[in-house]
């Protein structure tokens, strides 16, 4: 019998979450995901070592320790991960949009465009990319405009079926609801232990999967975050999967018949909704769970971020 990794990947577009080169050259997903701290941590391997020597190199020449420059310096260097990770995959790259922008629609399609300029600049043309953004409110408004100008997002720290709805409705190409962090937040909560079937992310996911289907939304679904591999199996045949090397592996040692769980014809028939947002930030106010595990993702991406920039700070100083 073939491995349940195996199996995975005749029913659900298999995604690397890591910009661990070696790994993903091993696993050979169809796409990988990064976010400012796989970024953090690819940058810290020798791997990339000279991809940041040569960011700091072409900074100094830029003028140095500019706020700006620093800025476009920590994008250099996202890039050239996302670019090592672009010649191994045959599908998309996720790079980033910086955290602390998550509430200016404005800055962030200037961000989106700099970052695609700064891959076509690699001769990697913006159908390889996604632009990956914070599921708020600006967050979608600016995937709204970005899709529009034919460059496609996924919208990232997604916790709740409003944010899922809001997204189709901007026409968005990918969503990343996250899975591990919901389960976390509700462990921490009720004190109560869960199954794969019972997985409060799980159930999640689902729930904005059979949305989707039964209304026709054509925008993927890719769950992500996962904190084991019964939440990944209780999620077969979900249009995506994000997953990290850990359990890749893990899926791949594993035996035995994998189920698939989701199928566009068992989608539970749901009316359709339309949030404005009025609506929208009610219904978020109203998910305690969703509101701080959005806020809790942006500080943590800000704070990576914020991290690297100091680097490159040093870095130019020396």
């Amino acid at each position: 019998m073939t491995s349940k990794l195996e199996q995975l990947r005749s029913m659900t577009t298999v995604v690397a979450d890591t910009g661990d080169i070696e790994a993903v050259r091993r696993l050979k997903p169809v796409d990988c995901t990064t976010n400012p701290s796989i970024v953090l941590k690819a940058l810290g391997t020798d791997a990339f070592k000279d991809a940041f020597q040569e960011a700091i190199t072409w900074g100094k020449a830029k003028g140095g320790q500019d706020e700006a420059v620093i800025g476009a310096i920590a994008d250099r260097m996202a890039i050239s991960v996302g670019a090592a990770l672009a010649e191994l995959v045959p599908g998309r790259v996720s790079t980033e949009v910086d955290a602390d922008l998550s509430f200016d629609t404005k800055a962030s399609v200037e961000k989106a465009h700099q970052i695609i300029a700064g891959y076509k600049e690699r001769g990697i043309e913006k159908d390889r990319i996604l632009i990956k953004l914070a599921s708020t409110w600006e967050g979608i408004r600016a995937a709204e405009v970005l899709q529009k100008e034919g460059i496609d997002c996924n919208l990232t720290l997604l916790f709740s079926k409003a944010q899922a709805i809001a997204c189709a409705e901007a026409k968005v190409f990918l969503i990343s609801p996250f899975v591990g962090r919901i389960l976390d937040w509700y462990k921490k909560s009720t004190g109560e232990d869960y199954t794969s079937e019972t997985d409060p992310g799980v159930v999640s996911v689902r729930a904005i999967y059979d949305y989707y289907k039964a209304n026709g939304i054509n925008t993927i679904v890719m769950g992500a975050s996962f904190r084991n591999a019964g939440e990944i199996e209780a999620l077969a045949g979900c249009d995506r999967l994000t997953i990290s090397p850990q359990l890749l592996d893990e899926l791949n040692a594993a035996e035995g018949m994998l189920t698939r769980a989701l199928s566009p014809e068992k989608a539970k028939a749901e009316p359709l909704v339309s949030l404005d947002e009025k609506a929208f930030r009610w219904a978020m106010n109203e998910d305690a769970m969703a509101t701080e595990k959005l806020a809790e993702g942006i500080r943590g991406f800000a704070k990576d971020l914020g991290t690297l920039r100091g680097q490159i700070s040093k870095a130019l100083a020396a």
